[in-house]
């Protein structure tokens, strides 16, 4: 009897700290739980960053990464000119317009206004990689080329201008600082510390202030499906193939630019 009762003692003293110890594994389970609420999101800082919110006490651009001389998107900058049925080249005029501007990609797609915060920091950004040998359009002004020439489309061939702009991209991440913690915590990373998802680029420009890139007369060979296309098409919307690689019915005449007259 004497045994029985020492084992319920012991059966007892066992409930009772486990009675004692739940609440201390439901707060430590509590404890990161309430340091995580309140935290901004990196698509929340983005945001913030974005539409200048009052809550940010500054948002910057940090960059990573610098590419000098890539080219941006191949644009039709002319009307197209048909020459389809002919047996012998003609001479067509075409007038020739295209224009550059900074632009700057988030992960969400949105671009950011020049008045923000964030807006200054990427023109500072700018700054730092312009230089006398690349000069960079820095603002979200923009820069432009219009004028006219005559130049041979060849028999039985659509013709018109391609354009493909030079510019620097610089890769990095935003840095936002808020007013007030939360929880404990003003600094904020999106996407992430050290990222190089978000993309600012910068036009190239000539030393007259044209934009720099690749100008290009096409001709196309009439009845065929690249041609179809873009006669089919009302605006130039489509994505073109680049300079020389729009295969065996496309040829490509690239035009210097040193006859694109300054602006």
């Amino acid at each position: 009897m004497t045994g029985t009762g020492r084992g319920g003692s012991h059966r007892s003293k066992k409930k009772r700290i486990t009675l004692v110890l739940a609440p201390v594994a439901a707060l430590a389970v509590a404890v990161p739980l309430m340091n995580s609420a309140g935290a901004a999101t990196p698509d929340e800082a983005a945001t913030d960053c974005r539409t200048d919110s009052d809550k940010l006490e500054n948002c910057q651009f940090v960059d990573v990464q610098v590419k000098r001389d890539s080219f941006g998107p191949n644009e039709r900058v002319s009307a197209v000119s048909d020459n389809c049925g002919s047996t012998a080249e003609a001479t067509k005029s075409f007038s020739v317009s295209a224009a550059v501007t900074r632009v700057i990609q988030l992960e969400d797609g949105f671009t950011v206004d020049g008045e923000t915060k964030l807006g200054n920091s990427f023109f500072e950004i700018g700054g730092k990689f312009s230089t006398s040998e690349i000069n960079i359009k820095r603002d979200d002004t923009t820069s432009s080329f219009t004028f006219s020439r005559s130049d041979a489309v060849q028999a039985d061939n659509i013709g018109f201008f391609m354009w493909s702009h030079k510019r620097t991209d610089v890769s990095g991440f935003l840095k936002a600082t808020y007013k007030e913690a939360q929880d404990g915590q003003t600094v904020f990373f999106s996407p992430s510390e050290g990222a190089t998802t978000i993309h600012a680029f910068y036009p190239q420009l000539l030393s007259n202030g044209t934009p720099d890139g690749r100008l290009w007369l096409r001709n196309v060979k009439c009845g065929t499906p690249e041609a179809d296309g873009i006669l089919n098409s009302t605006k130039s919307l489509r994505t073109e193939p680049g300079f020389g690689e729009g295969g065996e019915n496309v040829t490509d005449v690239e035009i210097p630019l040193s006859e694109i007259p300054a602006p």
